[in-house]
């Protein structure tokens, strides 16, 4: 049942740790998207690869994050401790961001999104229970809106740095990358500095999750991870938007500005939403997140031009706001006792899988049949994301009825 709507004077505050995550979360989005932002064009027109390619390197990288969030997960709970997984998550991403403007060919990109994307997924699974362990489960959805809030203001900004730095550097792109060092320092100065680890009085953890313990994660969990994977095949690389636009005919020194359009919707929208989930419910507002991904695919594969192409964009950061802090409460509201990290670990490992995918296809579908079919493609997997959504959710309100 949800929660009763607490007045805002008895609402526990959110704690330091949060907002402390958030901020090196944001510091870290700014490098990560300086990168993100112009790496797709890096790729196509100054390293000459294709767009499969693109979708390839993409797609693997963000799988080995994710799929490196289960062996974080795991050993964060065997450690008991947070933070050392958190801070050489950040360490790794930064040690890789002189490598993107160093590179000659398309290994050492590729090698670099590897290593930085595996410390992405180092970090993931620890630092989201860190959150849930700090967080009181009444105000559980304002913490993860918070701190995805401020990851997303870190992705608007480094995208706007990104264009100030085309037009200091008249479109070099090799010159702006070299940005991405300093606000990367940064985030792992604030981890070392900042973040405090969970105290000994909320360990309720004992160790890494067993193949005899499978069954403690609970059908409605692996109803998550199934609407998770489903959901993942709908919501390739933002790596496409940025070449949909381009091909619109979007300026290349503007190019990141899709980004920038993007993070300030998902900003914009990530901590209200998690304020409503805590007094009305999940499930309602991700099937709305997923009608918005479902009409940002529609608009991006049916409008051949620029007006066509930032709707989709800007409902496409509707549909991050409404889904991604959403998906992670839904993790932490359904994980087993003592699991928490792995749970994280477990779903992260199978949207990665599915984040592959998804990316593999959206390259094919746009190098063989076009960038209308990658798009539409989109739309039915995400159709078919929140048909299971409906689907759970109806059964758990008849659950409720028959209690």
């Amino acid at each position: 049942m949800n929660a009763p709507i607490q007045p805002q004077k008895d609402r526990p505050a959110i704690p330091r740790t949060v907002w402390v995550l958030g901020c090196v979360s944001l510091a870290m989005d700014v490098s990560s998207e300086i990168v993100h932002s112009l790496l797709p064009l890096f790729l196509t027109t100054t390293l000459g690869a294709s767009v499969v390619v693109v979708g390839l390197i993409d797609g693997i990288a963000e799988s080995a994050a994710s799929i490196a969030k289960v062996v974080s997960g795991y050993v964060s709970d065997r450690m008991r401790r947070r933070k050392p997984l958190i801070l050489l998550g950040y360490g790794l991403a930064a040690l890789t961001k002189p490598l993107f403007p160093l590179a000659e060919g398309i290994a050492l990109v590729f090698g670099a999104r590897f290593v930085d994307r595996i410390g992405k997924g180092l970090r993931g699974a620890p630092r989201d229970a860190l959150v849930a362990d700090v967080t009181p489960e009444s105000i559980r959805g304002r913490a993860f809106g918070l701190r995805q809030a401020l990851d997303t203001t870190g992705a608007f900004l480094g995208p706007l740095l990104a264009i100030g730095g085309m037009f200091l550097f008249a479109g070099d792109i090799r010159s702006v990358l070299w940005i991405a060092v300093v606000p990367a320092g940064l985030a792992v100065l604030f981890v070392i500095v900042g973040v405090k680890d969970r105290t000994h009085d909320q360990e309720t953890v004992r160790s890494p999750i067993r193949v005899n313990e499978v069954s403690r994660l609970s059908k409605p969990f692996w109803t998550i991870v199934v609407i998770g994977v489903v959901f993942t095949l709908a919501r390739f690389s933002e790596a496409f938007l940025i070449l949909k636009a381009t091909s619109d005919g979007l300026s290349i020194l503007l190019a990141p500005l899709v980004l920038i359009v993007m993070s300030v919707v998902y900003a914009a929208g990530a901590y209200p939403v998690g304020a409503l989930a805590d007094a009305f419910g999940t499930k309602r507002l991700l099937l709305f997140g997923i009608i918005a991904l479902i009409a940002a695919d529609l608009s991006l594969a049916l409008f051949s031009n620029l007006a066509g192409a930032f709707v989709g964009i800007a409902l496409w950061g509707v549909h991050m706001a409404l889904t991604q802090g959403l998906l992670t409460k839904l993790v932490a509201d359904h994980a087993p006792e003592g699991l928490l990290g792995s749970a994280f670990g477990v779903f992260n490992l199978f949207t990665g899988i599915a984040l592959l995918c998804a990316s593999v296809i959206a390259g094919t579908l746009w190098d063989q049949l076009g960038p209308e079919a990658t798009f539409l493609a989109g739309a039915g997997f995400a159709t078919a994301a929140g048909a299971m959504t409906l689907r759970s959710a109806w059964r758990e309100s008849l659950d409720r009825e028959s209690e």
